[in-house]
């Protein structure tokens, strides 16, 4: 078909397809990478295990079933926020499609829309049973399903790097403007509380390049004691008036006094207290010790993943740290549960190279890429060999798909803001990045039948 310009044309035309090109138009959809993540999306079972049904009462979603998991899939591979994504969805005609919807000349102007979705899918995922659906569905594009690798990332959250002073200021910040609205609607007198005056020192100190002790402490102590006084005066306030607030708002005070129960100790001490609180708003996270030149600590959730033939499954996900050493045996039963088959072949580094482990590995016969301990055998020039093949597929394959993941399917930082859909924010960019690798070989496939 000829390209034309839009402004040289001088009659009336129409941006929809009619219903005899339907078919051109799906074909050529079916030949970019949105297309091929189509094609690979098993779109029946999915909705069947995340249990998502049209209203029977009341106003109809704009989005079906399907739709709704395709407006998840399409935030990851357009890589951007949620209004952004509205934005491109209302004029273009192939995410109209991927999303199972049909705008014509309207437009859509809630993007709230999304993170509604988002709050209503997170409710529902149970990720090892939408897992087994997606890999029975992908099983004839997956070889050697007897050989896996294993290893575990941190996918961040998006929070500012939570110092003593930035946390504290943050919690006097929001319950003294929380109690500010709550003295106005009553019609009672704020509590004197020299908040301004403290606001403008933190703004300095902020500011400063260098951080000293001498101005770290006076400005820590000022701000514990102040926490205080404000949380007192927010307790009498809620017993003398009998005021009721929202679920939110308990659950965030209750976040604050730990808050001040945790820095008041690390004050006094200078020891890190357990489960340490590193923001108000997102109180599920935790530091991850990760050890690593760049970048020693990371916040957010900490994922033990298995990868088959180059295709991602979570094994184990959790906010808190944990030992992925520990999670070796149940990442092959998962495996071995995904695929049907014994399992041959497992990749991992030193951390899983426990007694405990390579007992295990030994008594079910699996080779792995684990450092020998004591005297080498006459024949180990053949297992070294299969070694270093190992360690090259889990070095260059599995851990190159991380940053893949976190550069090219919105993984980077987690914008979500409650722990269930940062799971579902996680759960998606790994399969979406999964599916577009699947379409890839269907389609390839299909071309192999086709010469």
């Amino acid at each position: 078909m000829k390209l034309q310009r839009i402004s040289e044309f001088q009659h009336e035309f129409s941006f929809l397809s009619a219903q005899e090109n339907f078919e051109a138009f799906y074909a050529r959809f079916l030949q970019s990478d949105l297309g091929k993540i189509y094609s690979a999306i098993p779109w029946g079972c999915l909705v069947e295990s995340l249990n998502i049904k049209e209203k029977q009462l009341g106003s109809t979603m704009l989005f079906s079933p399907r739709g709704r998991i395709g407006l998840m899939i399409l935030k990851h591979y357009a890589c951007c926020s949620d209004k952004k994504l509205i934005e491109q969805l209302n004029g273009n005609m192939d995410y109209q499609f991927f999303c199972d919807i049909h705008l014509g000349f309207s437009r859509l102007s809630n993007f709230k829309i999304v993170s509604q979705i988002r709050c209503e899918l997170a409710d529902r995922l149970d990720i090892d049973v939408v897992e087994k659906d997606l890999f029975a569905h992908w099983k004839p594009y997956i070889d050697n399903k007897n050989q896996i690798t294993v290893d575990a990332t941190c996918y961040e959250s998006e929070l500012h790097y939570p110092t003593p002073q930035k946390l504290l200021w943050k919690a006097v910040d929001w319950l003294y403007r929380q109690l500010k609205k709550t003295c106005k609607v009553i019609g009672i007198k704020m509590i004197r509380s020299k908040y301004l005056k403290w606001k403008k020192r933190y703004v300095g100190f902020s500011k400063m390049r260098r951080k000293t002790t001498k101005k770290r402490k006076p400005l820590t102590r000022a701000l514990l004691h102040l926490l205080e006084k404000l949380l007192n005066f927010e307790s009498l306030l809620r017993t003398t008036h009998k005021i009721t607030f929202t679920v939110a708002y308990y659950r965030r005070v209750a976040t604050i006094k730990t808050v001040l129960v945790q820095q008041q100790s690390y004050f006094k001490t200078g020891i890190s207290p357990k489960n340490r609180i590193v923001s108000i708003a997102k109180e599920y996270v935790r530091s991850i010790v990760r050890g690593k030149e760049v970048k020693p600590v990371e916040f957010g959730a900490k994922v033990n993943k298995l990868q088959i033939d180059g295709i991602n499954f979570i094994e184990h996900l959790s906010f808190n740290a944990f030992n992925e050493g520990t999670r070796l045996q149940s990442t092959v039963y998962k495996a071995q549960s995904l695929t049907k088959t014994k399992l041959k072949i497992l990749g991992a580094d030193a951390i899983y190279a426990t007694n405990k482990n390579r007992n295990f590995v030994t008594k079910h016969q699996i080779q792995t890429d684990f450092k020998r301990k004591g005297k080498l055998p006459k024949n180990y020039d053949q297992e070294k060999l299969l070694k270093a093949v190992i360690t090259k597929e889990r070095a260059t394959r599995l851990e190159g798909s991380f940053g893949k993941e976190k550069e090219y399917y919105h993984l980077k930082k987690i914008k979500a803001k409650t722990k269930a859909t940062e799971k579902l924010w996680i759960f998606f960019g790994i399969h979406t990045a999964n599916a577009l690798e699947i379409g890839r070989r269907i389609q390839g496939n299909q071309a192999q039948i086709a010469a």
